[in-house]
Parts: C-alpha cells; sequence; structure tokens
C-alpha cells in the first residue's frame, strides 16, 4: 500500500461504471446509501491497494452467505427476495445514546470513501474488492462508546421467509460476530454499503455489511441489524459452532494452518483454474497498520 498522488489514476476512470452516484435514488433504491442531495464522488482512501479488482461478476456471484445456501451460487440466487428498503439496525449497551437508527440516520454526515481491499476466505481463495464504505469509528464515535465497553458484538438478518439456510438451520441463528473495541475503532475498519461503485448487492451483504480487511472474510458480518458495546469478550457463530477450528480474532496468519488445509497459499478468483496459488500475506498484508494491536499475544494460539 501506498500515499496515492493526485495524478493517480481511480477506479472511476477505469471502470465503465460511475462512482458518481445519486444520492436520492440510492436511498430510494438501495436503503440510503446516503444522505439526500447531489450527486457525490466517493474519493479514493489512502488504505487503497493499487491490485486491479477482481472481476466484478465473480465478486457479485461468489459468497458465502449461508443464510441462503452453502453453495457459492445460492446467495445470489436466493437473496433477492431479501428487503432491504426500510432498513435500521439496533445500537446498544455501553453506549450514550442507544437505539434503532434508521439507515440513513447510520450514514448521516459519514465520508464515504472507495476502498479497495483484499478479501482473504478462511476457505484459502482471495479477491480484491473495490468497496464504497466509511469508518466504523465515525459511527461508534456518534453513538457515544462508554467507557467499560471492551468490545463490539454485531448481528445479521435471521428471516426464514427468505433465507432458505435459516430455515434449514444450516448454522446457528442470527449469525454474530464480534471485534475487540481497538480493532473496532481502527481507521481499516469500515461499514460498507456498496462495491464497484453501486448499492451493495443483497448477496454480498446488503445494505450494510462489516468489512475487516485483515481478518479472514467471516469476520466481515453481512446485512447487519444489531451493534452492541459490552465489557466481554462475544459469542461469535463460527468460534461456537467449530471452537477448534475458528477462534475469535481469526487474523489471517500464513504461519498458522486450519486443521484441515494450509493457509500458506491462496487462489485468487478469478485467475484461471491453472493459476499458480499465491503467497498469503501476513494480517493480508495489512501488518504495518495493524500488527501493534497484537504486540505480545501468540498469533498461533490466539487464532
Amino acid at each position: 500500500m501506498r500515499q496515492p498522488s493526485p495524478t493517480d489514476p481511480k477506479w472511476s476512470d477505469v471502470t465503465p461504471r460511475s462512482l458518481f452516484l445519486d444520492r436520492r435514488s440510492l436511498m430510494l433504491g438501495a436503503g440510503a446509501l446516503a444522505m439526500a442531495g447531489p450527486a457525490f464522488a466517493a474519493a479514493p482512501s489512502r488504505y487503497s491497494v493499487t491490485e486491479p479488482p477482481t472481476d466484478r461478476e465473480a465478486v457479485t456471484s461468489y459468497n458465502n452467505f449461508y443464510e441462503f445456501g452453502f453453495d457459492k451460487g445460492d446467495p445470489k440466487k436466493h437473496a433477492g427476495k431479501m428487503a432491504v428498503d426500510p432498513w435500521s439496525i439496533r445500537i446498544d449497551g455501553l453506549v450514550d445514546r442507544p437505539g434503532t437508527y434508521d439507515l440513513a440516520d447510520v450514514i448521516k454526515d459519514q465520508p464515504l470513501e472507495e476502498r479497495i481491499y483484499r478479501l482473504r476466505c478462511v476457505e484459502a481463495w482471495s479477491m480484491i474488492v473495490p468497496w464504497i464504505g466509511f469508518e466504523l469509528s465515525g459511527l461508534l464515535d456518534r453513538v457515544g462508546v462508554q467507557s467499560g465497553a471492551r468490545y463490539v458484538a454485531f448481528q445479521t438478518l435471521a428471516d426464514p421467509a427468505v433465507m432458505p439456510g435459516v430455515r434449514a438451520q444450516n448454522l446457528n441463528y442470527p449469525y454474530v460476530e464480534g471485534l475487540r473495541l481497538d480493532e473496532a475503532m481502527h481507521p481499516l475498519t469500515i461499514l460498507a454499503t456498496g462495491l464497484y461503485g453501486d448499492p451493495m448487492p443483497n448477496q454480498n451483504g446488503a445494505p450494510i455489511r462489516l468489512v475487516v480487511p485483515w481478518k479472514y472474510g467471516f469476520k466481515s458480518i453481512k446485512s447487519i441489524v444489531a451493534i452492541r458495546l459490552v465489557a466481554d469478550e462475544p459469542p461469535t457463530t463460527w468460534s461456537q459452532a467449530q471452537p477448534s477450528e475458528y477462534g475469535f480474532y481469526a487474523n489471517v496468519n500464513p504461519q498458522v494452518d486450519h486443521p484441515r488445509w494450509s493457509q500458506a497459499s491462496e487462489r485468487r478468483v478469478g485467475d484461471g483454474l491453472f493459476a499458480r496459488r499465491r503467497d498469503t500475506l501476513m494480517f493480508n498484508g495489512y501488518a504495518d497498520e495493524v500488527a501493534q494491536l497484537y504486540s505480545g499475544m501468540d498469533l498461533a494460539r490466539f487464532y
């Protein structure tokens, strides 16, 4: 990663889809990606990687969203039935201003940026995704984090009427995840409301999802309906389902294998069936930004 120059080409310069979107149409069509007003530009972020984004079709059709099924194509097939407008998020726990907030209120006054991030799945595949979003810390600052809060807990929508995986109980729903407060407040951690300059597709976690790029993808919880600030480490779905395989932290670490496969290398989606696997980067390539968060921790133990 590097600080971009003003003369660098933006993703909007090379993609046929503009990043300059009408805020009001986004509110009406995708649950308030931004407040009403004139067209806006999602500025490229200094945290963006310079690698070319993965093909849009792959990003929107190769998904893990088990509420809609276990096959990679199931989310795109079934997620269109999920209503994302209106949408609200309950924010409570150790905060000064608890309440249920409409999505427009959540996004209000938050500066949207384009963040081109690496995404690394625990299954050893990866993508490069151009998200549109804002730093989670901005929202937490607005609701007022109380001194006793040490963790942030998240919850996904669980609607059996439109989610076949929830009906089948292929996991214990609703899906829950969590971060340590310092992880949540880190500037790399964002709430994403779009990708490729468009509103977030349902199968990718519409209308708002978490993105924590130095962790395995299952930490980046989708379709968020609740955020709670808590004192103790919150339960997380995968660490409850398979505690020997999935820890609370889930930091990308090529030196710590999954019990059933190596994490030393990864398959980049879109590279082709016979392409050479890529070496996995420590913290998914974000070590310079986040390694200090885990100083003194045994990263083989706290996986």
